[in-house]
């Protein structure tokens, strides 16, 4: 199976526990030492979570396969680094046709799109990443396209400009947004199937970890793996990229095998503790607690004294605290719940006040 890409690869390098694409992500699809597999999986079987959406597709895939058309159009939506992109890949795979993979700020112009809706053959796979930052102009002309396969070209200006409709192969559109509200009704209507994807549990994620460690050719036992699954936040991009680094480590200051205590040993050298969280996180519920007394805090007054952005705060730390019930948000600000205080260890300063109050 073919891929085209257009991702660009110049954004500046996140944290160790950013689910944002890195280089690192391309050895996902292409390994880097010989004898090495890729670490993305090429078939729904080798995909691991996600029982519900694999049944799904799984009828799905089948059906379109038996009438040979083109399977119906298909938006995922959920957190960063769950597998969107595999899936799409994988749907390609399966249907046995190519997957042309772009993203929505490299198709800035309505030139843009239609190139690419020209090249595509029958049943082809057409991925596009971030789909909620489509420009308007250029989402407009994937109506017609998805609906009828249509492609409606205007040529000419002025009282000369006409517009001349060109046919297009019945193609399949797979979107993955990270923010499913920020999409217009039009274009999530259009959708045949729209399909979340959840976090992992610790048992997929181990799973997870033992395939790829198997792909990278690195012994791995099992306390290894769950000492790298519990660190992951429930994401499988995550979990690659924590293997990748405790590798490095079971190298340089083992045998090569990753152990229970190499893992543990590795994790703690890159501060990462056995919830997840890494120096900033605890940075920022330590402040909460020290300085503010667990809270509340604004945004702002919380960004000004952890010499953090405001913005990454909310968009990229605060979620997995949420989520794990360390952290609360009030209408008089954040506050940090018993749990964080216990985890940071301050269990004991703890003030007797309810956080309803």
């Amino acid at each position: 199976m073919a891929i085209i890409s257009s991702k660009d690869a110049h954004s500046s390098p996140p944290s160790l526990l950013t689910a944002t694409a890195l280089p690192d992500e391309e050895q996902d699809r292409i390994p880097s030492q010989p004898g090495e597999r890729p670490i993305r999986p090429q078939h729904l079987e080798d995909y691991v979570g996600q029982q519900e959406l694999k049944d799904l597709l799984t009828i799905a895939i089948a059906a379109a396969q038996s009438r040979q058309a083109a399977l119906d159009h298909l938006l995922l939506y959920g957190p960063p680094g769950l597998g969107k992109t595999s899936l799409a890949l994988i749907i390609a795979a399966e249907l046995g046709v190519r997957c042309h993979v772009t993203t929505a700020p490299a198709l800035e112009r309505p030139r843009d799109v239609a190139g690419l809706l020209v090249s595509l053959h029958p049943r082809e796979v057409l991925f596009v990443d971030e789909i909620h930052r489509l420009p308007k102009v250029t989402e407009e002309i994937l109506y017609p396209a998805m609906e009828d396969f249509r492609l409606d070209i205007t040529i000419g200006k002025g009282q000369a400009a006409r517009i001349r409709s060109v046919t297009l192969p019945k193609f399949t559109l797979v979107g993955a947004t990270t923010r499913i509200g920020a999409l217009s009704s039009p274009l999530r209507d259009r959708f045949g199937f729209v399909q979340h994807l959840r976090f992992y549990h610790e048992t997929e994620l181990c799973q997870i970890v033992h395939r790829s460690a198997l792909c990278l050719q690195v012994p791995i036992d099992d306390p290894g793996a769950l000492a790298i699954a519990r660190r992951s936040r429930g994401t499988p991009r995550i979990a690659n990229r924590l293997l990748r680094r405790v590798r490095d480590y079971a190298e340089v200051k083992g045998t090569g095998a990753v152990t229970g205590a190499i893992a543990e040993a590795a994790l703690e050298l890159f501060q990462v503790d056995p919830k997840g969280l890494d120096w900033i996180d605890r940075k920022m519920l330590g402040v909460m607690i020290e300085k503010f007394r667990g809270g509340p805090v604004g945004l702002d007054t919380l960004a000004a004294a952890t010499g953090e952005d405001a913005q990454t705060i909310e968009e990229v730390y605060e979620p997995y605290l949420l989520q794990i019930g360390y952290l609360q948000r009030t209408p008089r600000g954040r506050m940090a719940t018993p749990a964080a205080w216990k985890h940071l260890g301050f269990a004991a300063q703890m003030p007797l006040i309810s956080l309803q109050e």
